[in-house]
């Protein structure tokens, strides 16, 4: 079988397609995969380190604005579409799959109209505008969270799941504390504002720090490679309290999710299906500068089912911060009944559920 994979831009879209490639390389023996993204995307250099054939399309997304830049992402779109199925005809795809982001756009319709079986995972509780485009299009249409239903063609929905809460299960907690010098014996709250960090989450816990240095729970804080030299400066003039770990990034990320009691983070689609996968109770701060201000409305389809508790930035202060954490983690109550909602709302086999469907039409 020869599969094509789409999806760019952030870690958001290329994690869940990786994820999917290795599900479908436990289960086909005799398959090729062609991954298509943009050569200044982060797949560029992603992809191609997890020794995936790599081939790239120049694209841009629309802007909301009426802008003369828009002409020109209409004929880079029609200049993909044409390259787009070159590469579909040589590799002889059997199906395509896209996982978000404008690069999808050329490739996923290009697919449709050559009349190969096409895919396309929506990762968020509202979808962009490339995946409302190919919605209809495709032959299916998967989606991580019930609310993004809504928005897709009723007969081509499939509710999978997101492909990265398969990978989270099954890792060494114990292992994953070791490995970033934290104690096997104490609650631990992971404290992260994404891999590039997040500049509110970061003030509000230097602001916090002497009074988490009095917590009987330990903190893993990853502030982000951009704004670690910056939080140390800060942390050595306030001093840093020994039960609190400061990294700049966690490389085995799925190993320290195991071993964690309570996560603080924004509400990526990947970063929730990690979390409700494992059962984690979380404190989320949604970013809201992203489009449709999805993080917020992610957030919402946990804490409105007693999953998580959502903080807006503008509301984000130290204080409230601390309030929250100790409010669930120092109530062992609290949980317990956290762990069960965020349970029932994982889907822990998202990559065997997206690979069935690719199955189906193939």
């Amino acid at each position: 079988m020869k599969i094509v994979v789409s999806g760019g831009g952030t870690g958001g879209h290329i994690y869940p397609a990786l994820a999917l490639i290795r599900e479908i390389q436990k289960e086909e023996k005799d398959v090729e995969f062609l991954y298509i993204g943009t050569e200044k995307g982060l797949e560029s250099t992603i992809v191609p380190r997890e020794n995936i054939p790599f081939q790239s399309i120049h694209i841009t997304g629309f802007r909301r604005k009426l802008s003369f830049e828009n002409i020109k992402t209409v004929l880079r779109f029609l200049k993909g579409v044409r390259e787009s199925k070159r590469m579909l005809k040589e590799f002889k795809a059997d199906v395509v799959i896209g996982t978000g982001g404008y690069v999808c756009g050329p490739v996923v319709y290009a697919a449709a109209k050559l009349g190969i079986p096409t895919i396309i995972h929506e990762q968020n509780s509202v979808p962009g505008l490339t995946n409302k485009f190919l919605s209809k299009y495709v032959d299916r249409v998967a989606v991580c969270f019930d609310e993004a239903k809504q928005y897709f063609p009723k007969e081509k929905v499939v509710l999978t799941g997101n492909p990265r809460a398969s990978e989270v299960l099954g890792k060494d907690g114990i292992r994953g504390r070791l490995s970033v010098g934290l104690k096997t014996n104490v609650p631990l709250v992971l404290i992260v504002g994404g891999s590039r960090g997040a500049r509110p989450i970061n003030e509000a816990i230097l602001k916090s720090l002497t009074e988490l240095g009095e917590k009987p729970y330990q903190i893993l804080y990853v502030t982000g490679e951009v704004h670690y030299e910056e939080v140390k400066r800060e942390v050595n003039l306030i001093g840093n309290p020994k039960n609190v770990m400061i990294k700049p990034f966690v490389h085995n990320m799925p190993e320290v999710l195991a071993g964690t009691d309570l996560t603080v983070a924004r509400s990526g689609a990947t970063t929730l299906a990690e979390l409700t996968s494992l059962g984690i109770p979380s404190i989320l701060i949604p970013s809201p500068y992203v489009t449709n201000n999805h993080q917020e409305k992610n957030a919402r389809a946990l804490s409105d089912h007693g999953a998580a508790v959502l903080v807006l930035e503008k509301e984000l202060t130290s204080k409230k911060l601390i309030e929250c954490i100790d409010h669930i983690i120092m109530d062992d109550q609290k949980m317990v009944e956290m762990k069960k909602s965020a349970k029932k709302l994982g889907i822990p086999d998202a990559a065997k559920r997206l690979y069935n469907l690719m199955e189906e039409l193939v």
